[in-house]
Formats: C-alpha cells, structure tokens, sequence
C-alpha cells in the first residue's frame, strides 16, 4: 500500500471513498491512519472561561470503552479523552463518567456534561443539534482472504467471480453490492458461519468491517488462516464520515480546541500509541 503525507482520498460517484493512510511504513511495520495535514495550522481557541470538562461515555463498546478486570473504566476513547485533557493543560477540571448508551444525548444536553466520546455518529440529525470534532479515527471495511490466496488491488477487477462472503441486511453488503459487483457474493445471516467458511476454503473473501476482522485474525479462532486483502475503504456514503466528539451545539468553540488537541497529539506520535496499544493486529 502506498503511503503519502497525510489521508489521501480518490473521491467516486456516491460518496465513495478509498482512503490510504500516511504514515510512511517498512515492512513487517502497520500501517497507521492520520486524517490530518501536516501543513495545516490550527489556532489553540481560548477556553479559559470553562470551568469543568466532562466527558459523557458507555461502558459497552470494547476497546474503545469498557470496564477492564479490575473494575475500572479503560478503553481507547477514555485514554484519548485524559491526552486530550493533558494536551490543553486542563487535567485538574476533567472527569469521565460513563452511563448507559441511551442516556448520552439528554445528558449532554442537559448540561449534566461538555462533551460524549463513545462513537456518536456525526449524522445530519446529530448535527442538528450538537457540534462535533473533526473525525479522529475511521473504521473502514475490509476484504480478509486465506494467506495462500491473497488479492491485490484493484480488487474491483480482482474480485471477478470470486466467491466473496458478507453479513447480510449490513452496510458492508451494501457497499459491497454497489462497487464490487463482479464479485460473486454470498449472503450469511451468521458471522460466524462466514468466518468458518472462509477457513474452511469455502470462499475466495470475507468483506466486513475492519476492526472486528482485525480481532479475529488476532484471535484463536481464525487459527493464522487468513489475513486482509485490499483496502481500507473508507465510505462515508455507507460507513459515515468516522469517531468524533460530540458538544453541545451552542459550544463549537470547545469542539475547535479538540481539533486542536488531536491534530497535536497526532503530532507527538500519541494517537499512533493508542492505535498501536489497543488494535495488534492494525485495520487499515
């Protein structure tokens, strides 16, 4: 895969993007996802007037946010959201309190917080009534096939009557459907069952999201069988435009000092330390 200086994106009809991350790689080395211009300049806004930072989170979205064996929140978002809180100097006006996923937006609205990191879409409704950070991690689709039988791009034309597994009634079959239809798709109601075709020879790939394939190559239950083909695909048209942060919508200036913060901490190689601590086996 070829590297350039920041996310590099060829744009298609629908919506649909590749996107191709940045950071100059070796081999044997992941590649590390960057959704930031090195050239661009961000001004620090000034938040001297706010008194309190909290960030509104849930518990049950693994590994971004969860209750770790020693009954603590943890979670790449909770690590991110303490980076973002040390990178403004605010450290001793932050909290993190985590509830369930129904109650974050009548919370933040509420005022019962400043801000939600647990993957709150940024949708033409959310922004409706919420302001929102730029995206500070994608999560593409990816194609995952046996070792022995690896793709290469373009798999649009590589995919030509290869027997290509998806998770029905998902965006990934949508998006699968709409640009790759020379593939030959299969439809599974169970992931399970997928995978365990894909293992078995059953079919030539897998498409689905990277992150949860990332795991299962990781995992025992894949047994070294497979490894990512392709990609990564970035889609907002069917996978939406990434993870934000969500403020109230009256608040954008706290949503700029986040762009602030995570264009910094990019620069300081910090969110490549989480990407790196919380995905081994990387999905893009």
């Amino acid at each position: 895969m070829k590297s350039s200086a920041f996310i590099s994106s060829l744009i298609l009809s629908a919506g649909f993007v590749i996107g191709v991350p940045a950071l100059p790689v070796t081999a044997g080395q992941p590649n590390i996802p960057t959704f930031w211009d090195p050239h661009e300049r961000i001004a620090k806004p000034d938040i001297s007037r706010l008194r309190r930072l909290r960030f509104l989170t849930s518990v049950n979205f693994p590994p971004f946010n969860f209750i770790d064996s020693g009954g603590k929140l943890a979670g790449y978002n909770i690590d991110l959201a303490r980076a973002i809180c040390d990178e403004l100097a605010i450290s001793d006006i932050c909290q993190i309190e985590a509830m369930p996923w129904s109650e974050l937006r009548d919370r933040l609205k509420a005022g019962d917080g400043e801000a939600i990191i647990a993957g709150l879409e940024p949708t033409a409704e959310g922004r409706a009534e919420f302001a929102f950070s730029r995206p500070y991690l994608g999560l593409p689709a990816r194609f995952v096939t046996q070792h022995t039988a690896t793709l290469n791009e373009p798999l649009g034309q590589n995919l030509r009557g290869k027997r290509t597994g998806v998770v029905t009634g998902t965006a990934h079959e949508a998006m699968l459907r709409r640009y790759f239809p020379d593939a030959d798709i299969v439809g599974y109601t169970q992931r399970d069952q997928l995978l365990a075709d894909l293992k078995a020879g059953k079919l030539d790939a897998v498409f689905g999201d990277g992150m949860t394939l990332s795991f299962w190559l990781d995992g025992n239950a894949s047994e070294g069988c497979c490894a990512f083909s392709g990609g990564p695909y970035l889609s907002p048209q069917f996978l939406g435009e990434g993870m934000t942060i969500a403020v109230a919508g009256d608040n954008p200036q706290l949503a700029a000092a986040f762009d602030y913060a995570l264009k910094a901490l990019e620069e300081k190689g910090v969110m490549t330390e989480l990407y790196l601590r919380y995905f081994p086996v990387g999905f893009y």
